[in-house]
């Protein structure tokens, strides 16, 4: 269980921590820490800084940028990269590389929230070198073995 993750205000003038909107939120609200209305064009990306920067500090853990949902559906508002990986010894700014995937440009307004922030448990196995595998029900069948619904 991760208890206690370090973190640097880097904008004096960020009043919002990283927070969970609801008491069963998962991911914490990352918020754009830009001085003046971005206009995020269509079919466009930008890295923008969160004014945070955080150090898990503990390699059985990472933390993952997340697209909102809300933006994402209602205005195509999704990430550049898809899914932001946080390694637990980063200890840099976070930055949410935001796509406008629509049609229309899509304005950001100094500290609107613009993604989440998830943490996660890492596992770090062991690899097993093998000549095959038990035979399984699936075996080798991928993409779309399973049907379509």
């Amino acid at each position: 269980m991760l208890n206690k993750v370090q973190i640097k205000i880097l904008d004096e003038k960020l009043r919002d921590l990283p927070s969970f909107s609801t008491g069963g939120s998962a991911g914490l609200d990352l918020r754009a820490s830009i001085t003046s209305d971005l206009i995020l064009k269509s079919n466009k990306t930008e890295l923008i800084a969160t004014g945070v920067a955080i150090f898990i500090d503990d390699n059985s853990h990472a933390a993952l940028i997340l697209p909102r949902s809300g933006l994402g559906h209602k205005h195509g508002i999704v990430l550049g990269n898809l899914v932001g990986l946080i390694d637990s010894d980063y200890q840099g700014q976070l930055y949410v590389s935001c796509w406008n995937r629509s049609d229309a440009e899509f304005i950001i307004k100094p500290y609107d929230r613009i993604a989440q922030l998830l943490f996660i448990s890492v596992d770090r196995p062991q690899f097993e070198i093998v000549q095959g595998f038990n035979e399984s029900e699936r075996g080798e069948d991928g993409f779309g073995s399973s049907g379509k619904q």
